[in-house]
């Protein structure tokens, strides 16, 4: 029986030809997006679960108000795990990390360096990081590989790229002028982490964070604790361990606190907090949109759930579009099935058959998706940042899932017609060559339709919004000019030179401005704990506030051309070492009516009194996803606080811009021997910023178009469908005199109207799905009316050229034609 219906369907696959390929290409479109997406969401699931004890780990996050500032972090102080671990038996242990900024990192052979590089990716640790943190050992014992001060672990590409096919093992790697020996080798760091490293070095041995070993204030450094097994999966347990943290805090961070002239009592009754959360850390990846962490790769759970229901879409898509240009062929399956059933076929027999042919289909579909996936995986890698291989079609029970979803898109996809076509009366159908619709029938092609239009209405508006946020977010004022602006880091290693290299390079021609600072936007910031002067003449002034700041000298906003709204920047003919210039968010903050001439205080650098000589406006050093806060600009002259990191930056006037990089890079060289050149444009480390959010735009941009695509197929097959069962109505007007305009009106006003009904349905849901997204961004956009506008008219114009193409066929047709079955 089976072979039976399996030579029926492929008769009558091979019959319609043009139908069967739109049928069987239409599922294979729809089933490969939807493989895709699972293949992206399955990627992005499976983050940090290959460690074996990633259901134990958890990262502790700190939750507090700080001066006004709200803050939730991934990052503790220093003394936070060892504390954590000696007052509370529900944590086994914990190690800590520590990012490094660049590094020189280079191999001496013979007395001479060789092979030298900026290095980005150290990362400090504690010595049990590795047997936590399991990751794969290609050489050494991850027990005793960071035991010593000096010890340095790589990765198997830095492997290669210092020592060649040579064992690196107890070789010797020069960080700056410290020298390091290679005590084990890392297989290369999945994908699916998201710690992203190629040295680790031991944090004892970085000075920085010995240094703040007393502070509960100085945040950054990254805990994680181990809890036993006993309420690692509790969630109630977990509650119940957080709610004694405040206690700990409170008994251990008295000293931190009263250091900094703000006794942690009185802190708390003024409205601060300082708390520890803990965080699953497998969740860090997906569920960290609120959470500043250190780590860059890092995705979003809202991405996931979106695309996830964009796949569910398609692929139902795919199904009605199926159904749709089945009932297209209707009147021709009518009669086969008017004649099976006078010749004693049953009903039951006749749905096996259809379902059979729906899963011939299917199958077909499914073998054509995994080729169309095979070519576009490369592809969609590539704009998607993942490294999926084809193999992983075929790993871990997937190649059971897409069994499954083949099978569940023939039985879905071949339902309606099978029940709709075997419905027919075979006395009806084989008498008057015509198939009478009933109400349900016509409700549910009209559904279908509905259906189709109102996802891809919804999924139109979702892509003018996200694109519109991108634009806004690329156009938006920073308050500074990004564009030609070349940032060099590692200037601390021109050491007293800095100044020298910085006047050089502004006789260059085609450099406007130059400046030297200890960080630039996107790169970082200092953020400390400061006390406003309290003035008679103003009202609610901030008892003390969170201030994030750079320091910098008096070229500074002339580079970034920076809007200065009042008072003076820093200058040569002043000394500006007790200087300080607030933006306008500080301003606000603190309440000063105006702020000229009135100081600020620094508790952690020894009641250091600076005076406010200017005001700029808020200008972006961070991304859009975070409100502009109140920040400072610092002389280097005040030396407030260290930073071991300093940058140059030249603002160019874009032209001969290779001749500019080669000079500075001559004049590097004669000042720096010894430290590579490397350098960006501020405006490219802006784009790359946001690299996540473009992806976002350009695969929702794809899936929208394919579902319109899907869906034209789907409307496609019912006009024609139409055009077939008033074949002799359309001959009898056409003879009685009707025009090709007014045929046409009549095949397609009332799909016209369907569409009109789903941009109904649509609207709401985008407007909700958006509003969700948007969330996400510090500034979103609104969502305007002529979005909603060009959507709906995109929808409707897609839908009038489709409709229109098969309805001009009809009409055009030769009315004796129509008319001689009569």
């Amino acid at each position: 029986m089976i072979r039976n219906y399996l030579k029926i369907a492929i008769r009558n696959l091979v019959n319609n030809k043009v139908l069967s390929f739109i049928n069987i290409a239409g599922l294979a479109v729809g089933m490969a997006v939807c493989l895709l997406i699972v293949l992206f969401i399955k990627d992005e699931l499976h983050f940090d679960t290959f460690f074996k004890k990633t259901p134990q780990i958890y990262q502790v996050n700190i939750d507090g108000n700080f001066g006004g500032s709200e803050l939730l972090g991934g990052y503790t102080p220093p003394p936070a795990g060892k504390t954590l671990m000696a007052e509370f038996p529900e944590i086994e242990t914990y190690t800590r990390t520590f990012q490094i900024m660049d590094l020189v990192v280079s191999h001496e052979q013979n007395g001479k360096k060789d092979h030298f590089f900026d290095e980005k990716n150290i990362m400090a640790v504690d010595s049990n990081f590795l047997e936590i943190f399991d990751f794969a050992l290609q050489k050494g014992n991850a027990a005793t590989c960071l035991q010593n001060t000096d010890d340095v672990v790589i990765t198997e590409t830095m492997a290669k790229k210092y020592f060649g096919d040579s064992d690196p093992i107890n070789k010797v790697l020069l960080f700056g002028e410290r020298p390091r020996k290679v005590t084990a080798v890392l297989k290369d760091i999945p994908s699916q982490s998201s710690m992203q490293f190629d040295f680790l070095v031991p944090i004892r041995s970085v000075q920085v964070v010995s240094y703040f070993d007393w502070s509960w204030v100085w945040l950054n450094v990254s805990t994680f604790v181990v809890l036993n097994d006993k309420i690692a999966q509790n969630p109630e347990r977990i509650r119940q361990l957080e709610a004694k943290f405040p206690a700990m805090i409170r008994k251990h961070a008295q000293y931190a606190f009263n250091r900094i002239g703000q006794p942690y009592d009185e802190f708390i009754k003024k409205g601060g907090k300082w708390e520890f959360i803990l965080q699953p850390f497998q969740d860090v990846h997906l569920h960290s949109g609120k959470i500043s962490v250190f780590y860059e790769n890092t995705g979003d759970i809202k991405q996931v759930y979106m695309f996830g229901i964009i796949a569910i879409f398609i692929i139902l898509l795919a199904c009605v579009n199926f159904m749709n240009l089945s009932t297209a062929r209707s009147l021709k399956r009518a009669k086969e099935v008017g004649v099976r059933k006078t010749l004693g076929s049953f009903q039951s027999s006749l749905i096996k058959q259809f379902l059979s042919e729906s899963l011939l289909y299917s199958f077909l579909a499914t073998v054509l998706a995994l080729v169309i996936i095979s070519v576009s995986l490369p592809w969609f890698n590539q704009i998607s940042g993942k490294a999926i291989a084809f193999n992983a079609l075929f790993e871990g029970g997937f190649g059971l899932f897409i069994v499954l979803l083949m099978l569940t898109t023939g039985m879905l996809a071949g339902s309606y017609p099978a029940f709709y076509l075997t419905s027919f009366k075979p006395i009806e159908v084989l008498k008057t060559n015509s198939i009478k619709t009933n109400i349900a029938h016509l409700l549910v092609r009209n559904g279908l339709v509905v259906f189709q239009f109102a996802v891809s209405t919804a999924l139109i508006i979702c892509t003018i919004v996200v694109f519109q946020q991108l634009r806004f977010t690329q156009n938006k004022d920073l308050g500074l000019t990004k564009e030609n602006v070349i940032v060099i880091p590692n200037a601390q290693r021109l050491e007293q030179s800095q100044e020298a290299f910085r006047q050089e390079i502004a006789r260059i021609p085609d450099i406007i401005h130059t400046s030297i600072s200890t960080n630039v936007p996107l790169s970082g910031r200092f953020g400390d704990f400061y006390l406003p002067e309290q003035h008679t003449g103003d009202k609610q002034i901030a008892k003390d506030l969170t201030l994030f700041s750079f320091m910098t000298d008096d070229e500074f906003i002339k580079t970034l051309d920076i809007k200065l709204t009042k008072g003076r920047g820093f200058s040569k003919e002043f000394n500006d070492s007790t200087s300080v210039i607030l933006n306008e968010a500080a301003v606000k903050k603190i309440g000063w009516k105006d702020p000229i001439g009135k100081y600020i205080d620094y508790p952690g650098g020894d009641m250091q009194r600076f005076k406010v000589i200017g005001v700029v406006k808020d200008f972006d050093v961070q991304t859009v996803h975070n409100v502009k806060s109140p920040f400072a600009l610092f002389h280097h002259s005040s030396k407030t606080y260290q930073e071991s990191n300093s940058y140059v930056l030249a603002r160019i006037s874009g032209e001969n811009v290779d001749k500019v990089l080669t000079t500075i890079e001559k004049q590097w060289k004669s000042y720096a021997p010894g430290t590579p050149f490397t350098y960006t444009f501020l405006d490219e480390s802006f784009a790359k910023a946001y690299q996540r959010e473009q992806r976002t735009g350009v695969v929702f941009g794809i899936f929208t178009g394919l579902a319109i695509l899907i869906a034209c197929l789907g409307l496609f097959g019912l006009i024609a469908y139409m055009a077939e069962t008033k074949t002799k109505e359309i001959g009898i007007r056409k003879v009685m005199g009707a025009s090709v305009s007014q045929i046409i009106m009549l095949l397609s006003k009332g799909f016209l109207k369907l569409v009109i009904v789903s941009f109904v349905i649509a609207a709401p849901a985008a407007w909700w799905a958006m509003n969700q997204w948007l969330t996400g961004f510090a500034y979103p956009i609104d969502i305007s009316w002529w979005m909603y506008a060009m959507a709906g008219s995109m929808a409707l114009l897609i839908a009038i050229f489709t409709v229109s193409f098969q309805a001009v066929k009809a009409a055009l047709m030769n009315p004796v034609t129509s008319l001689k079955s009569e």
